[in-house]
């Protein structure tokens, strides 16, 4: 049996499968009929093609025709079509063009803050599964972090009530605090010494006149304290248990003062219970009832609870004595003379920084020189004010060393919050000092110190 007998005619074949698929041209040459040694598909789509019997000429075809022809000539910009605008592909628009004809796509541009796909799950994805094309955005020349890793260190401004708002991103370098010029310039000091002159009469009146004046005094100023705080921890995103809050501050020295520090233990656990139902009846939990709670039990210990030692010393030991009013008068004499000698001292020798990122005005310098000018007033009121309470030097000396030593601690605990909270004060209605907690930041830890030092000590039978 030859080859001939397998082979069928020409006309079987053309009737089975159709019209040839190389024509005969003139010569008989599969050249498509046109006559030029080459296949042709239309020049209208993709020009001449060479014939395959031809060597190579190395030249990359031309895939993609617009309606106009470029010139070879010029060079081709792919990106000039973006125009700054970022790209959306979807599937079968009727404005496709150029990739549309060859992949049913077609780009829409739209200018978009959209976050990039995600293509995370490409390499598990099941390649028999159909491809399924997610509407997404592109966006050029943009930083899909949203440049959270090109921000500079050293802090961290997240959302309220992130714990790690305000730290600095780990392995970032360090940035050292500035630090002010030297000198008492920074502060408005003729103002500052007038407002506390007034304050210190108004005290001092207060004293003479009834121990109830001056509890009140200290309500009032627990009750400004507390406002600043809640007011400003809103401002900055939390949401505490505002009035619930604010009642706990000043009921705290009004209970104490009627019944004493032991009654403490019941305000805090009514305003947990208080706090608690607040956010108990919140819609959802999107009020975010931990971090809120935090910061309100946060402003009920540092203010109201710290501050009704203040009515918690003056009625040690009863309504009708002076133990009360004469300590709380030379803890008085105390702090300022501390703040004092910090301030001065601090601002002309101070170079060591006693916590730069809390605060770099606060010095070594200033601590030392802060404390030995407190020691120094407590021996000038020993020699010269014979206290029926405090009639002892050596106890003077000691209690001049408790606040040389809790007042720094209170003053840099408040500008610590206001480090994190990312302010310069929590108030300003007093005039040269900022609010109510920056005048008196000192005395809420230097109180509770004295009330147990009297405590201990019992001057008056010394």
């Amino acid at each position: 049996m030859t080859d001939d007998s397998w082979r069928r005619p020409r006309d079987d074949e053309d009737d089975d499968f159709g019209p040839p698929l190389f024509g005969e041209g003139a010569e008989g040459d599969a050249s498509g009929g046109t006559g030029s040694g080459g296949i042709s598909f239309g020049d209208s789509d993709t020009g001449p093609l060479p014939h395959w019997t031809q060597p190579p000429t190395g030249e990359v075809p031309r895939t993609l025709e617009h309606t106009a022809q470029p010139d070879p000539t010029d060079d081709l910009d792919v990106w000039s079509s973006f125009s700054g605008q970022s790209p959306t592909w979807r599937e079968g628009g009727d404005d496709a063009g150029g990739l549309d004809d060859i992949t049913g796509l077609s780009p829409v541009f739209e200018s978009s803050d959209s976050d990039v796909f995600d293509d995370s799950s490409a390499t598990n994805r099941d390649e028999s599964a159909p491809v399924r094309r997610e509407p997404g955005r592109i966006t050029i020349g943009t930083d899909p972090t949203d440049g959270s890793m090109a921000r500079p260190a050293p802090g961290r401004r997240g959302r309220p009530g992130d714990p790690n708002r305000g730290r600095p991103r780990p392995g970032a370098p360090a940035r050292p605090a500035a630090r002010p010029p030297a000198g008492t310039s920074a502060r408005d000091m003729p103002t500052a010494v007038a407002v506390g002159v007034g304050i210190a009469a108004v005290f001092v009146a207060a004293l003479l006149w009834k121990p109830w004046a001056v509890a009140v005094l200290a309500v009032i100023i627990i009750g400004l304290g507390a406002v600043e705080y809640f007011d400003r921890v809103r401002e900055k995103g939390y949401q505490p248990a505002f009035v619930p809050g604010i009642v706990a501050c000043v009921a705290a020295p009004v209970v104490t003062y009627h019944y004493g520090i032991g009654a403490l233990p019941l305000v805090l656990v009514l305003t947990f219970a208080a706090v608690a139902v607040t956010f108990i009846a919140s819609p959802s939990i999107e009020s975010n009832p931990m971090p809120n709670m935090a910061i309100t039990a946060l402003g009920v210990a540092w203010i109201g609870v710290l501050g009704s030692f203040s009515t918690a010393i003056l009625t040690y030991y009863g309504f009708d004595n002076s133990i009360g009013t004469d300590t709380l008068c030379i803890m008085a004499i105390a702090i300022v003379a501390n703040d004092v000698g910090a301030l001065f001292v601090g601002s002309s020798v101070g170079r060591t920084p006693l916590r730069a990122w809390i605060s770099p005005n606060k010095s070594v310098e200033g601590l030392v020189g802060g404390t030995l000018l407190t020691l120094g007033a407590m021996v000038v009121i020993g020699m010269t004010e014979r206290s029926d309470t405090w009639n002892s030097t050596g106890d003077l000396l000691l209690l001049g060393l408790t606040v040389s030593i809790a007042a720094p601690i209170g003053d840099l605990t408040e500008s610590m919050f206001k480090r994190n909270l990312d302010v310069k004060d929590f108030g300003s209605i007093v005039k040269g000092h900022g609010g109510v907690l920056d005048r008196f930041d000192g005395f809420l830890l230097v109180m509770p110190a004295v009330f147990y030092l009297l405590i201990l000590l019992e001057p008056w039978a010394t």
